[in-house]
């Protein structure tokens, strides 16, 4: 039986995690919260982790009811993420870990994902779609990796929904993309968009750009003459149609790639994980994919779909049982740190 303590600081969440044995024993998490049309930033995001790490630790330990003693290894995330914030859990990590003299290990985020995912769900060997602000990827594994087999080329799919949230000024409480979510809930019209799948590979950047035009055409970028009359005018569309399509199309080229990843490895299993995993919309579009294909579909509720803590606890005791160690001095994050670069040496199969 592994007791690890996890730290999560990658983007906009601060999050710390415990659990015992793949029991859950506390998981609490804060948010920096920018105001509407605004993103959040590297140094800003910093300071607001730095100011609630401590309080959090603490209160991870009240919740359930252990003693520093009784944790048998400190986890951080190592990257993927923004360095400034990233550095945070790292050193309140190693400053733990000399405290209360403790092996300290650093955990990719995008594997905390997925393990969590597994040992939440029960999936066994599932096709998994990570979906957040910062990735896009559709991976299996094998031989001891989880190996990449499409993602995206340039932004990734959380990061597209937060900028058009901005674009359109949504608040950023509790997310952009639940604030999207809950527009498009309400949109009637589909307006055709860019759809953008290239082989196993998907591109969002063209796609934000054409609908930002539509959402503002004031701030067209391409120099046309203006329009003479009201029949020449663009049309005007309403947040929650273009919301709406928005998710439509995103989700649908997310779907593709899903399906044809399944249809190569033979695969009856979905696993979709990351922050923008919480969308029911994408959830449904996925789940009636998997029907057809006599499949299942997995998915968490927003405990463990959001960056936390103990996702990141819960890989490090993986990894721990199976004989991981890290020199103090190894200690340290990376922005790009990608999936496949770890050996996932706890999986037998």
């Amino acid at each position: 039986m592994v007791c690890a303590l996890g730290i999560e600081g990658s983007a906009n969440k601060i999050g710390i995690g415990i659990i015992n044995d793949g029991k859950v024993l506390a998981n609490v998490r804060r948010t920096y919260i920018t105001p509407p049309g605004e993103g959040f930033l590297p140094k800003e995001t910093a300071k607001h982790h730095r100011e609630a790490i401590l309080a959090l630790v603490q209160a991870s330990l009240k919740e359930a009811e252990l003693q520093p003693s009784d944790l048998d290894v400190i986890c951080y995330t190592k990257g993927p993420g923004m360095a400034p914030p990233l550095l945070v859990g790292a050193i309140v990590a190693r400053t733990l870990s000399l405290l209360w003299q403790k092996p300290l290990l650093g955990v990719n985020h995008c594997i905390g994902h997925i393990e969590m995912g597994r040992l939440i769900t029960g999936a066994q060997n599932p096709i998994v779609l990570y979906v957040s602000g910062g990735n896009t990827q559709v991976i299996a594994y094998s031989n001891k990796r989880y190996r990449i087999f499409g993602e995206t080329i340039d932004i990734a799919v959380g990061n597209c929904l937060d900028r058009f949230a901005r674009i359109i000024k949504l608040s950023n409480d509790p997310s952009p993309g639940y604030n999207i979510e809950q527009l498009a809930k309400q949109g009637k019209q589909y307006i055709k968009l860019p759809y953008v799948v290239k082989g196993m590979d998907v591109s969002f950047s063209g796609l934000l750009s054409h609908i930002e035009e539509l959402a503002e055409p004031n701030k067209r970028r391409n120099k046309r003459k203006k329009p003479t009359d009201e029949a020449e005018k663009e049309p005007e569309y309403s947040k929650e149609d273009l919301c709406y399509s928005l998710q439509e199309t995103i989700f649908a080229m997310l779907v593709e790639i899903t399906e044809r990843a399944m249809a190569h490895c033979e695969s009856n299993e979905v696993l979709i994980v990351g922050g923008v995993g919480c969308n029911e919309r994408l959830q449904e579009m996925m789940r009636i994919m998997c029907e057809e294909r006599d499949g299942k579909l997995f998915a968490t509720d927003e405990r463990y779909c959001i960056d936390n803590g103990l996702m990141i606890a819960h890989a490090g005791a993986e990894m721990f049982k199976a004989g991981t160690k890290m020199p103090f001095e190894d200690a340290f994050v990376t922005q790009r740190y990608r999936t496949d670069e770890v050996l996932v040496n706890w999986r037998d199969d």
